[in-house]
């Protein structure tokens, strides 16, 4: 799946895989021993993520129910808690660097294709 920043017509992810189910949104990023350029993880059902046991700090995107990001939290590192977002929906979790790169900003509505 791509994620498409539609708002300023960028590419945030080429590859992005959906954590879905109560197991994978438990084990989100936490067994990668690296995330790559172009890579992302949707996590449904969240508003509010973790950095527990993870090896790289992370950009992510905290999405509300009409695709408008509500905030972002940039260069996240291993051992973090973000704040929780009460109008977020599904966050996505982006290799550090990414949201910087692709010019997204608070409000910016984004595509899942």
């Amino acid at each position: 799946m791509r994620i498409l920043n539609k708002t300023r017509d960028t590419l945030i992810a080429q590859s992005a895989a959906v954590a879905d189910t109560p197991l994978k949104r438990m084990k989100g990023l936490m067994a990668r021993k690296n995330f790559a350029p172009g890579e992302a993880l949707i996590i449904t059902s969240c508003n509010s993520i973790h950095t527990f046991f993870m090896r790289f700090p992370i950009d992510v995107l905290f999405v509300d129910t009409d695709n408008k990001i509500v905030a972002q939290g940039i260069d996240i590192k291993p051992w973090q808690v973000s704040p929780i977002y009460w109008r977020a929906k599904f966050v996505v979790e982006l290799p550090c660097g990414t949201i910087s790169s692709s010019g997204t900003r608070e409000g910016d509505e984004i595509a899942l294709t």
